[in-house]
């Protein structure tokens, strides 16, 4: 048995915290093959919960708890004279524990072939209801485990991406390595260093060490990336952590950044491999160049479609198809290969950004809804909803003024009652089907499938 705390930080008074990624890492890093997940609430305000992550049902679960037990309805535990060793911070919240009896505050759940049992619409949720907060979940991992986290490849290739992140920032010194080890902990979908990986085993030549050495050089290099948009966009939260310059201050996040682009730089050209560095190289251009447009561009916010695709392909698509063609690269595959694994990755890394954009919209993405919108962030599901026939004249009267909370709020309602949100899905959904197009231009060694898998992945969030 494994016993662990899982930690986390709240943002609203009421909020469905969506923890089921969080859950299946533990998993994985457990090596957990089948057995049971235990978790229990150690808050009597903060429950737990099965259900669909869909934004509006769960703003109908917020709306049923506040009309069951609302907020100020004379509550005998909030009498605080009636009531003794009271601490002089003590919250009024009666209703919040009111409503937990509405939840749970356990929850077991089965583990099977090192997956998390779920149905298709159902994800797990700790339930703030006296929010913000810090919280904790107790989690017992009970069941038959395997000495290394199951691997979706028999050489255990995943798990040397870990391992050699782990290596490469025990190596560091600990002023820059502590922050990027708190980003990298904190999980993340690792797509670019999978497809990496992935793609590192189609040609005729095959090394799992030095692909997974590549593999983690373009992670670290991501999450450089990551903490100089938090700085720019003075985002303060990340994964459900505060981001480097929230917590450190921009000082810090800056020379972080700045440190582990160049310390990813030297790993991959001690890789040797003069096309896997050139085409990493210029995927770097690509994303500081388009960082640029990205700042330049807030100006006409929210901007038009042609915009946004100059900028998703360089900020995000452009390491997305550099880690596709790096792979192949390494592994000796002939050109055509190359080149179809590099305009696979670039489709699925610009629909990954599309679902993106659509889970700014979503309560428990990890960050404050509508956080896109605050920061004049270019957004696809804004641009639709700005050219909406209904919506679109509020949407643009509101996005250029002041963005208050009021507004903000009044403009996530707007596109989330639109058919912007819809037209994204549909637009992500095509792009990774020209993406799998791509894959039956070429023999992949068997690999289809699983890259298949993968692209679909990226939207899959979207359902």
């Amino acid at each position: 048995m494994i016993a662990k705390r899982l930690r986390f930080e709240t943002r609203h008074a009421t909020e469905f915290v969506d923890i089921t990624d969080r859950l299946r890492d533990e998993v994985r890093r457990a090596g957990m093959r089948i057995g049971r997940i235990h978790l229990q609430s150690l808050h009597t305000t903060l429950g737990l919960a099965v259900n669909e992550n869909e934004p509006l049902l769960l703003r109908d679960f917020k709306s049923l708890l506040e009309r069951l037990a609302p907020a100020n309805a004379g509550y005998e535990h909030d009498d605080f004279a009636r009531r003794f060793d009271i601490a002089l911070d003590e919250p009024v919240n009666g209703h919040a524990h009111c409503r937990q009896l509405l939840l749970t505050g356990f929850a077991t759940l089965l583990v099977e072939e090192g997956e998390l049992v779920l149905g298709q619409w159902q994800s797990v949720f700790a339930v703030e209801l006296d929010g913000p907060r810090h919280r904790q979940l107790a989690i017992q991992l009970d069941g038959d485990f395997v000495d290394e986290a199951p691997q979706r490849r028999s050489d255990g290739s995943e798990s040397l991406i870990e391992l050699e992140l782990a290596r490469q920032l025990l190596v560091d010194p600990e002023p820059v390595a502590k922050p990027m080890r708190r980003l990298v902990e904190a999980g993340g979908k690792r797509m670019r260093p999978k497809l990496l990986l992935l793609t590192a085993g189609i040609g005729p030549r095959s090394e799992p060490v030095r692909a997974a050495a590549l593999a983690a050089a373009v992670e670290l290099l991501h999450n450089a990336t990551l903490i100089h948009d938090d700085y720019v966009d003075e985002s303060t939260h990340r994964r459900g952590r505060p981001t480097v310059a929230a917590a450190e201050g921009p000082e810090r996040a800056v020379a972080v950044g700045d440190y582990y682009f160049a310390k990813a730089t030297r790993l991959i050209a001690e890789i040797g491999h003069g096309g896997v560095t050139s085409t990493i190289a210029e995927a770097l251009e690509a994303i500081c160049a388009a960082q640029i447009d990205d700042v330049a561009l807030r100006g006409a916010f929210p901007g038009d479609h042609d915009s946004y695709l100059r900028v998703v392909r360089g900020k995000t698509a452009a390491l997305f198809a550099a880690a596709c063609a790096s792979g192949a690269l390494l592994s000796e595959a002939s050109p055509e290969i190359v080149e179809a694994l590099r305009r696979y990755g670039e489709l699925v890394g610009v629909a990954f950004q599309m679902a993106d954009d659509m889970v700014d919209f979503s309560p428990s993405s990890g960050k404050p809804v509508g956080l896109d919108i605050r920061q004049r962030v270019l957004s696809l599901p804004l641009i639709y909803a700005a050219e909406d026939r209904i919506v679109g004249p509020e949407v643009r009267r509101l996005l250029a003024g002041s963005l208050g909370d009021a507004e903000v709020g009044r403009v996530a309602e707007l596109v989330t009652s639109s058919d912007a949100l819809n037209r994204v899905r549909v637009e992500a959904q095509a792009l990774v089907d020209a993406a799998v197009h791509e894959l039956e231009k070429v023999e992949l060694d068997g690999l289809r499938p699983t890259l298949i898998g993968l692209a679909h992945s990226a939207v899959d969030r979207l359902s």
